[in-house]
């Protein structure tokens, strides 16, 4: 009896110690694949600076990342990786998108009269672009479904949804704070110069990545 009270709190730490470190590896794994500029990531701070829709972009982001997540930890990372034709397709619609808006950025910052923070946007419209550079992204795919899948399935059967909590809340976390973070910024885009430097970031981030997507497909 007494040999059963000491190695049951023995066991109990030592599953709680595994539930954490899967916790905190799936966090930094998580925040190592999403804190990269990117199309998504650059859309985000655009409207966090604008204070437009940012409740929606932030929600439109982040509910995508979980459910990608919960997909690649449930193995259909698998199955996308034996479908190349499919990965080629979503690749070249991906390379498509972002090259649209990295023109359209281009052309935003040659026109002042776009370059103010106030100007209405319909939330349809950030919605619909929101979806866009996240589900057209076949980095999402290959980073959020295949790697973090992987990655999860080292913790075992149990573990590998502990580490997609964690994942889960490095996007939760990183797209909430990019989002109402850089609204604090916003007093120093009030100057239509700091509209069109932002504008041509984001342009050429959006151009750049577009090229590399190309490059893969061929």
């Amino acid at each position: 009896m007494l040999a059963f009270t000491t190695v049951a709190p023995y066991r109990r730490s030592i599953m709680n110690a595994a539930t954490l470190s899967a916790v905190v590896t799936g966090l930094l794994s998580g925040l190592s694949l999403i804190i990269a500029i990117g199309a998504q990531n650059a859309f985000v701070l655009r409207q966090g600076v604008t204070r437009s829709h940012v409740g929606v972009v932030v929600a439109i982001c982040a509910i995508s990342d979980l459910v990608l997540i919960v997909a690649g930890i449930a193995g259909v990372g698998a199955l996308v990786e034996t479908q190349p034709g499919l990965v080629r397709v979503i690749t070249i619609a991906g390379a498509a998108y972002l090259a649209w808006f990295g023109i359209r950025s281009f052309l935003a910052a040659r026109h002042p009269k776009s370059l103010t923070a106030g100007e209405p946007v319909a939330k349809g419209s950030v919605a619909l672009t929101a979806l866009a550079l996240t589900w057209l992204n076949p980095h999402v795919y290959l980073d959020t479904v295949l790697m973090l899948g992987n990655l999860a399935s080292s913790h075992g059967p149990t573990g590998r949804w502990w580490f997609g909590l964690g994942a889960g809340l490095a996007s939760i976390v990183w797209f909430t704070g990019l989002g109402y973070a850089a609204g604090l910024a916003s007093r120093w885009f009030a100057r239509p110069r700091t509209w069109q430097v932002l504008d041509v970031v984001i342009g050429v981030v959006m151009l750049t990545l577009a090229a590399v997507l190309l490059r893969s497909a061929f």
